[in-house]
Protein backbone atom coordinates (compact mmCIF):
# COMPACT_ATOMS: atom_id res chain seq x y z
CA UNK A 1 0.00 0.00 0.00
CA UNK A 2 1.99 3.28 -1.04
CA UNK A 3 0.09 6.51 -0.55
CA UNK A 4 1.47 10.62 1.15
CA UNK A 5 -1.66 9.92 3.14
CA UNK A 6 -1.33 8.06 6.26
CA UNK A 7 -1.08 7.63 10.19
CA UNK A 8 -0.64 9.87 12.08
CA UNK A 9 -2.05 12.19 9.92
CA UNK A 10 -5.89 11.77 10.23
CA UNK A 11 -8.50 11.25 6.98
CA UNK A 12 -10.57 9.01 5.19
CA UNK A 13 -8.02 7.55 3.07
CA UNK A 14 -5.81 6.89 6.06
CA UNK A 15 -8.01 5.42 7.77
CA UNK A 16 -9.22 3.11 4.52
CA UNK A 17 -5.54 1.92 4.01
CA UNK A 18 -5.07 0.86 7.58
CA UNK A 19 -8.42 -0.95 7.98
CA UNK A 20 -7.76 -2.63 4.60
CA UNK A 21 -4.58 -3.57 5.81
CA UNK A 22 -5.13 -4.97 8.79
CA UNK A 23 -8.38 -6.84 7.12
CA UNK A 24 -5.70 -8.67 4.30
CA UNK A 25 -3.35 -9.77 6.83
CA UNK A 26 -6.20 -11.43 8.88
CA UNK A 27 -6.80 -13.20 5.50
CA UNK A 28 -3.07 -14.67 5.43
CA UNK A 29 -1.70 -11.93 2.75
CA UNK A 30 1.62 -9.83 3.71
CA UNK A 31 1.06 -6.53 3.98
CA UNK A 32 3.64 -3.19 4.29
CA UNK A 33 2.79 0.27 3.93
CA UNK A 34 5.02 3.04 2.22
CA UNK A 35 4.57 6.62 2.97
CA UNK A 36 6.88 9.22 3.72
CA UNK A 37 7.79 10.67 6.81
CA UNK A 38 6.06 12.67 9.38
CA UNK A 39 7.99 15.10 11.54
CA UNK A 40 10.68 12.92 13.42
CA UNK A 41 8.92 9.56 12.49
CA UNK A 42 11.22 8.02 10.03
CA UNK A 43 12.05 4.76 8.99
CA UNK A 44 10.44 1.24 9.97
CA UNK A 45 7.60 1.14 12.39
CA UNK A 46 5.41 -1.39 13.27
CA UNK A 47 1.88 -0.67 13.98
CA UNK A 48 -0.91 -3.20 15.20
CA UNK A 49 -0.59 -6.80 14.59
CA UNK A 50 2.51 -5.56 13.43
CA UNK A 51 1.88 -3.69 10.27
CA UNK A 52 4.71 -2.95 8.73
CA UNK A 53 5.21 0.65 7.82
CA UNK A 54 8.21 2.57 5.32
CA UNK A 55 7.94 6.56 6.16
CA UNK A 56 10.67 7.41 3.34
CA UNK A 57 13.20 10.23 4.35
CA UNK A 58 10.72 12.38 1.96
CA UNK A 59 9.64 15.68 3.21
CA UNK A 60 5.92 16.97 2.39
CA UNK A 61 6.04 19.65 -0.16
CA UNK A 62 2.63 20.56 -0.82
CA UNK A 63 -0.67 19.46 1.44
CA UNK A 64 0.75 16.44 2.56
CA UNK A 65 2.60 15.44 -0.60
CA UNK A 66 5.80 14.83 -1.80
CA UNK A 67 7.36 17.10 -4.72
CA UNK A 68 6.77 15.06 -7.91
CA UNK A 69 10.42 13.63 -9.22
CA UNK A 70 9.74 10.42 -10.49
CA UNK A 71 13.79 9.53 -10.50
CA UNK A 72 15.22 10.04 -6.85
CA UNK A 73 12.35 7.94 -5.26
CA UNK A 74 13.38 4.87 -7.65
CA UNK A 75 16.20 3.78 -5.49
CA UNK A 76 14.07 3.47 -2.50
CA UNK A 77 10.76 2.34 -4.07
CA UNK A 78 12.67 -0.72 -5.90
CA UNK A 79 14.95 -1.67 -2.89
CA UNK A 80 11.69 -2.30 -0.49
CA UNK A 81 9.64 -3.84 -3.82
CA UNK A 82 12.98 -6.31 -3.82
CA UNK A 83 13.47 -6.26 -0.23
CA UNK A 84 10.04 -7.33 0.59
CA UNK A 85 9.27 -9.42 -2.47
CA UNK A 86 6.50 -7.24 -3.31
CA UNK A 87 3.66 -8.66 -6.04
CA UNK A 88 1.41 -6.13 -6.15
CA UNK A 89 1.74 -2.37 -5.72
CA UNK A 90 -1.62 -0.78 -4.26
CA UNK A 91 -1.26 3.36 -4.52
CA UNK A 92 -4.35 5.61 -3.17
CA UNK A 93 -5.43 8.39 -3.91
CA UNK A 94 -4.90 10.91 -7.17
CA UNK A 95 -3.24 13.61 -5.01
CA UNK A 96 -0.87 11.43 -3.73
CA UNK A 97 2.59 12.33 -6.03
CA UNK A 98 4.13 9.10 -3.72
CA UNK A 99 1.76 6.51 -4.88
CA UNK A 100 1.46 7.48 -8.47
CA UNK A 101 5.39 7.08 -8.64
CA UNK A 102 5.50 3.81 -6.54
CA UNK A 103 2.92 2.01 -9.72
CA UNK A 104 5.42 3.63 -12.32
CA UNK A 105 8.30 2.19 -10.90
CA UNK A 106 6.24 -1.01 -10.43
CA UNK A 107 5.01 -1.34 -13.86
CA UNK A 108 8.80 -0.72 -15.09
CA UNK A 109 10.07 -3.64 -12.70
CA UNK A 110 6.82 -5.64 -14.03
CA UNK A 111 5.15 -5.29 -11.15
CA UNK A 112 1.11 -5.73 -10.90
CA UNK A 113 0.02 -2.07 -10.49
CA UNK A 114 -3.46 -1.27 -8.57
CA UNK A 115 -5.23 2.47 -7.84
CA UNK A 116 -7.78 3.23 -5.76
CA UNK A 117 -9.46 6.27 -6.55
CA UNK A 118 -11.35 7.91 -2.84
CA UNK A 119 -12.67 11.48 -4.16
CA UNK A 120 -14.31 13.40 -6.73
CA UNK A 121 -13.06 15.72 -9.24
CA UNK A 122 -14.30 18.48 -11.54
CA UNK A 123 -12.68 18.69 -14.76
CA UNK A 124 -12.39 23.04 -14.99
CA UNK A 125 -10.59 24.81 -11.92
CA UNK A 126 -6.81 24.62 -12.29
CA UNK A 127 -6.42 21.85 -9.84
CA UNK A 128 -8.78 19.42 -11.55
CA UNK A 129 -7.00 19.96 -15.07
CA UNK A 130 -3.26 18.92 -13.63
CA UNK A 131 -4.32 16.12 -10.98
CA UNK A 132 -6.28 15.12 -14.33
CA UNK A 133 -3.99 15.21 -16.93
CA UNK A 134 -1.45 13.10 -14.34
CA UNK A 135 -4.06 10.61 -13.56
CA UNK A 136 -4.14 9.95 -17.65
CA UNK A 137 -0.90 8.98 -17.38
CA UNK A 138 -0.44 7.21 -14.30
CA UNK A 139 -3.51 4.80 -15.14
CA UNK A 140 -2.60 4.37 -18.51
CA UNK A 141 0.04 2.15 -17.18
CA UNK A 142 -2.04 0.82 -14.03
CA UNK A 143 -3.41 -2.94 -14.40
CA UNK A 144 -6.45 -1.93 -12.68
CA UNK A 145 -8.71 0.79 -10.87
CA UNK A 146 -10.78 0.40 -7.83
CA UNK A 147 -13.29 2.83 -7.01
CA UNK A 148 -15.41 3.78 -4.00
CA UNK A 149 -18.65 4.16 -5.66
CA UNK A 150 -19.91 3.79 -9.01
CA UNK A 151 -20.35 8.07 -9.09
CA UNK A 152 -16.64 7.85 -8.33
CA UNK A 153 -16.34 5.15 -11.21
CA UNK A 154 -17.73 7.95 -13.56
CA UNK A 155 -15.57 10.80 -12.77
CA UNK A 156 -12.71 8.38 -12.66
CA UNK A 157 -13.31 6.94 -15.85
CA UNK A 158 -14.08 10.44 -17.54
CA UNK A 159 -11.28 12.36 -16.07
CA UNK A 160 -8.55 9.76 -16.66
CA UNK A 161 -10.17 8.40 -20.01
CA UNK A 162 -9.88 4.34 -19.40
CA UNK A 163 -11.81 1.54 -20.28
CA UNK A 164 -14.55 1.34 -17.60
CA UNK A 165 -13.98 -2.67 -17.87
CA UNK A 166 -10.82 -1.79 -15.93
CA UNK A 167 -12.68 -0.19 -13.10
CA UNK A 168 -14.61 -1.96 -9.94
CA UNK A 169 -16.61 -0.78 -7.33
CA UNK A 170 -15.69 -1.26 -3.60
CA UNK A 171 -17.59 1.19 -1.66
CA UNK A 172 -16.09 2.22 1.65
CA UNK A 173 -16.86 0.53 5.35
CA UNK A 174 -17.93 1.84 8.79
CA UNK A 175 -16.77 0.42 11.76
CA UNK A 176 -20.31 -0.60 13.41
CA UNK A 177 -19.29 -0.58 17.20
CA UNK A 178 -17.89 2.70 17.70
CA UNK A 179 -20.96 4.99 16.90
CA UNK A 180 -24.10 3.62 18.33
CA UNK A 181 -27.12 5.83 17.68
CA UNK A 182 -28.77 6.79 21.25
CA UNK A 183 -32.34 8.08 20.61
CA UNK A 184 -33.18 8.65 24.34
CA UNK A 185 -30.18 11.16 24.61
CA UNK A 186 -31.31 13.54 21.46
CA UNK A 187 -33.05 17.02 22.10
CA UNK A 188 -37.17 17.02 21.89
CA UNK A 189 -37.70 19.93 20.14
CA UNK A 190 -34.73 20.65 17.96
CA UNK A 191 -33.50 18.66 14.59
CA UNK A 192 -29.50 18.46 14.68
CA UNK A 193 -28.26 17.94 11.36
CA UNK A 194 -24.43 16.86 11.60
CA UNK A 195 -21.53 17.43 8.85
CA UNK A 196 -18.14 15.68 8.78
CA UNK A 197 -15.30 16.23 6.65
CA UNK A 198 -12.71 17.97 5.82
CA UNK A 199 -13.51 21.67 5.14
CA UNK A 200 -12.02 21.83 1.52
CA UNK A 201 -13.62 23.33 -1.88
CA UNK A 202 -13.28 19.83 -2.97
CA UNK A 203 -15.51 18.59 -0.31
CA UNK A 204 -18.17 21.23 -0.72
CA UNK A 205 -17.36 23.42 1.85
CA UNK A 206 -18.82 26.17 0.28
CA UNK A 207 -21.96 25.14 -0.32
CA UNK A 208 -21.75 24.07 2.56
CA UNK A 209 -21.91 27.46 3.25
CA UNK A 210 -24.46 28.41 0.96
CA UNK A 211 -27.14 26.14 2.02
CA UNK A 212 -27.00 26.49 6.10
CA UNK A 213 -28.54 30.16 5.72
CA UNK A 214 -31.33 28.98 3.38
CA UNK A 215 -32.44 26.02 5.87
CA UNK A 216 -32.11 28.21 8.99
CA UNK A 217 -34.29 30.75 7.92
CA UNK A 218 -36.91 28.29 6.97
CA UNK A 219 -36.50 26.16 9.68
CA UNK A 220 -35.79 27.90 13.43
CA UNK A 221 -35.83 24.67 15.08
CA UNK A 222 -32.99 23.21 13.18
CA UNK A 223 -29.29 23.65 14.48
CA UNK A 224 -26.08 22.38 12.49
CA UNK A 225 -23.07 21.01 13.83
CA UNK A 226 -20.05 20.65 11.89
CA UNK A 227 -17.04 18.22 12.78
CA UNK A 228 -13.71 18.93 10.28
CA UNK A 229 -10.98 21.42 9.78
CA UNK A 230 -9.67 23.00 6.51
CA UNK A 231 -8.45 26.47 4.47
CA UNK A 232 -12.40 26.71 4.23
CA UNK A 233 -13.68 27.13 7.75
CA UNK A 234 -12.87 30.83 7.54
CA UNK A 235 -15.61 30.20 5.13
CA UNK A 236 -18.03 28.88 7.18
CA UNK A 237 -17.22 30.88 10.25
CA UNK A 238 -17.68 34.20 8.18
CA UNK A 239 -20.86 32.81 7.32
CA UNK A 240 -21.81 32.41 10.32
CA UNK A 241 -20.99 35.89 11.28
CA UNK A 242 -22.80 37.54 8.25
CA UNK A 243 -25.79 35.75 9.00
CA UNK A 244 -26.33 36.11 13.13
CA UNK A 245 -26.22 32.14 13.08
CA UNK A 246 -23.95 31.86 16.51
CA UNK A 247 -26.40 30.26 18.29
CA UNK A 248 -27.27 27.57 15.50
CA UNK A 249 -24.33 25.78 15.46
CA UNK A 250 -22.31 23.63 18.14
CA UNK A 251 -18.79 22.83 18.32
CA UNK A 252 -18.01 19.64 17.38
CA UNK A 253 -17.86 16.48 19.49
CA UNK A 254 -17.70 12.69 18.75
CA UNK A 255 -20.78 12.16 21.40
CA UNK A 256 -22.78 14.49 18.60
CA UNK A 257 -23.02 11.34 16.69
CA UNK A 258 -25.51 9.98 18.99
CA UNK A 259 -27.53 12.97 19.44
CA UNK A 260 -27.97 14.00 15.72
CA UNK A 261 -31.01 13.15 13.32
CA UNK A 262 -29.95 13.52 10.14
CA UNK A 263 -26.48 13.33 8.58
CA UNK A 264 -25.17 14.55 5.37
CA UNK A 265 -22.40 15.51 2.36
CA UNK A 266 -22.35 17.84 0.62
CA UNK A 267 -24.16 16.34 -2.26
CA UNK A 268 -27.00 16.96 -0.57
CA UNK A 269 -29.27 20.40 -2.10
CA UNK A 270 -31.48 22.39 0.05
CA UNK A 271 -34.85 20.60 -1.47
CA UNK A 272 -33.26 17.27 -0.52
CA UNK A 273 -32.53 18.76 2.53
CA UNK A 274 -36.09 19.52 3.20
CA UNK A 275 -37.45 17.04 2.20
CA UNK A 276 -35.41 15.00 5.05
CA UNK A 277 -36.72 17.26 7.67
CA UNK A 278 -40.02 17.36 6.55
CA UNK A 279 -39.91 13.09 6.41
CA UNK A 280 -37.85 13.58 10.20
CA UNK A 281 -40.71 15.74 11.67
CA UNK A 282 -43.62 13.46 10.48
CA UNK A 283 -41.73 10.51 11.74
CA UNK A 284 -42.11 8.67 8.69
CA UNK A 285 -37.74 8.14 8.97
CA UNK A 286 -36.11 5.16 9.13
CA UNK A 287 -35.67 3.83 12.79
CA UNK A 288 -32.15 4.87 13.52
CA UNK A 289 -31.17 1.51 15.46
CA UNK A 290 -32.82 -0.37 12.10
CA UNK A 291 -30.21 1.83 10.00
CA UNK A 292 -27.73 1.16 11.41
CA UNK A 293 -27.52 -1.96 11.81
CA UNK A 294 -28.23 -2.79 8.11
CA UNK A 295 -25.77 -0.40 7.29
CA UNK A 296 -22.82 -2.21 9.70
CA UNK A 297 -23.83 -5.52 8.41
CA UNK A 298 -23.36 -4.09 4.25
CA UNK A 299 -20.44 -2.36 4.82
CA UNK A 300 -17.54 -4.19 6.66
CA UNK A 301 -13.38 -3.74 6.28
CA UNK A 302 -14.10 -7.46 6.10
CA UNK A 303 -16.15 -7.40 3.33
CA UNK A 304 -13.89 -4.53 1.67
CA UNK A 305 -10.76 -6.85 2.10
CA UNK A 306 -12.80 -10.14 0.50
CA UNK A 307 -13.24 -7.87 -2.81
CA UNK A 308 -10.26 -6.23 -3.09
CA UNK A 309 -8.34 -10.23 -2.89
CA UNK A 310 -10.65 -11.09 -5.85
CA UNK A 311 -9.22 -8.07 -7.50
CA UNK A 312 -5.20 -9.46 -6.65
CA UNK A 313 -6.03 -12.38 -7.90
CA UNK A 314 -7.43 -11.47 -10.85
CA UNK A 315 -4.67 -9.29 -12.05
CA UNK A 316 -2.30 -11.85 -10.67
CA UNK A 317 -3.23 -14.09 -13.23
CA UNK A 318 -3.20 -11.78 -16.05
CA UNK A 319 0.02 -12.20 -18.39
CA UNK A 320 2.64 -9.73 -18.35
CA UNK A 321 2.40 -6.23 -20.74
CA UNK A 322 5.10 -6.41 -23.22
CA UNK A 323 7.18 -3.70 -23.51
CA UNK A 324 5.85 -1.91 -26.77
CA UNK A 325 2.25 -2.50 -25.32
CA UNK A 326 2.86 -0.75 -22.51
CA UNK A 327 4.79 2.21 -24.81
CA UNK A 328 1.51 2.39 -26.96
CA UNK A 329 -0.63 2.80 -24.10
CA UNK A 330 1.45 6.07 -23.23
CA UNK A 331 1.85 7.00 -26.88
CA UNK A 332 -2.27 7.00 -27.30
CA UNK A 333 -2.18 9.76 -24.09
CA UNK A 334 -0.15 11.97 -26.16
CA UNK A 335 2.23 12.31 -23.35
CA UNK A 336 5.56 11.56 -25.29
CA UNK A 337 7.70 13.10 -22.49
CA UNK A 338 6.63 10.50 -20.63
CA UNK A 339 7.48 7.56 -23.04
CA UNK A 340 10.77 9.01 -22.73
CA UNK A 341 10.90 8.78 -19.11
CA UNK A 342 9.71 5.56 -19.26
CA UNK A 343 12.55 3.90 -21.56
CA UNK A 344 14.81 5.69 -19.86
CA UNK A 345 13.44 4.04 -16.28
CA UNK A 346 13.30 0.95 -17.96
CA UNK A 347 16.64 0.89 -18.77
Amino acid sequence: MVSDFFYPNMGGVESHIFQLSQCLMERGHKVIIVTHCYGNRNGVRYLTNGLKVYYLPIYPFYNQCVLPTVFPTLPLIRFILLREKISIVHGHSSFSTLAHEAMFHARTMGIKAIFTDHSLFGFADGSSIITNKVLKYSLAGTNHVICVSHTSKENTVLRAAINPHKVSVIPNAIDGTIFTPDPSKRHPCRLRVIVMCRLVYRKGADLLAAIIPQICSQHPDVDFIIGGDGPKRIVIEEMRESHSLQDRRCEYKLTHFVLSQLFILMSALVAALNAAIDLRRQEKHVDPLVAHQRVAKLYTWQNVAMRTEKVYNAMAEEPEIELRDRLLRYESKKIFFSIFLYVISYY
